[in-house]
């Protein structure tokens, strides 16, 4: 069986309606043998085709991975580009503004990380968060210092809507190609992770509280 990606494919101007959409699929491969083959000779292709993007010197390649936490944006990240030499590529975590990036636009922490031709440049959260987890938490909204009379929590949504398509459509004028990602798990799936980072020694690393009480905003 191959699952092709226009099957999980988001289309311009197209509405979205997660819980429509799968949280898993059937297998692939029977083993997790005949996974890491595939696996390694996708990274090997890729590897190759870095070396093309980063001599040709002509775009650049901006991948952004969004998900709800446990999801694997870090793992999806390791394993995928590990073949990837790191003089042409930087990953860059976004998490909760820090008081500098709270003196700018919203937009701008994640501006100046963008990629420079020839280069790829990984966002694990992005200008995404300014919608989603500043949604979820006003306070966030409310500390980031609003000119007087341009603050309106009723309108303020559409306004960073188009802030970001803007931003996508000028980025693509100028050579910046974007490809976004979003890894879909259900709440059940999370509860699993979650008790999987408490009871296996190996895992209590990635165990975090916070997640835990970001669990309750999930609606």
């Amino acid at each position: 069986m191959k699952i092709k990606s226009k099957d999980f494919q988001v289309k311009e101007g197209k509405k979205v309606n997660l819980k429509k959409w799968p949280t898993i699929v059937k297998p692939v491969y029977k083993s997790k043998k005949k996974y890491k083959e595939h696996l390694k000779a996708q990274v090997e292709e890729l590897s190759e085709l870095q070396h093309l993007h980063y001599a040709s010197d002509h775009c650049a390649l901006l991948l952004i991975f969004q998900a709800m936490d446990a999801a694997g944006k870090d793992g999806a990240i390791r394993h995928v580009m590990s073949g990837v030499n790191p003089q042409g590529c930087q990953v860059f975590s976004f998490k909760h503004p820090s008081a500098t990036e709270l003196e700018h636009d919203f937009l701008w922490r994640t501006t100046r990380n963008l990629p420079e031709r020839g280069h790829i440049g990984i966002f694990n959260r992005s200008y995404y968060e300014e919608v989603l987890i500043v949604r979820v938490h006003p306070e966030i909204l409310r500390s980031q210092g609003f000119p007087d009379g341009m603050f309106d929590e009723e309108t303020i949504w559409q306004n960073r809507y188009r802030s970001i398509v803007d931003l996508e459509n000028h980025l693509y004028r100028n050579g910046t190609r974007i490809i976004k990602f979003f890894l879909h798990l259900s709440k059940e799936e999370q509860r699993k992770r979650f008790i999987d980072r408490i009871d296996e020694p190996e895992k209590n690393w990635k165990f975090n509280l916070a997640d835990i009480e970001e669990r309750e905003f999930w609606q």
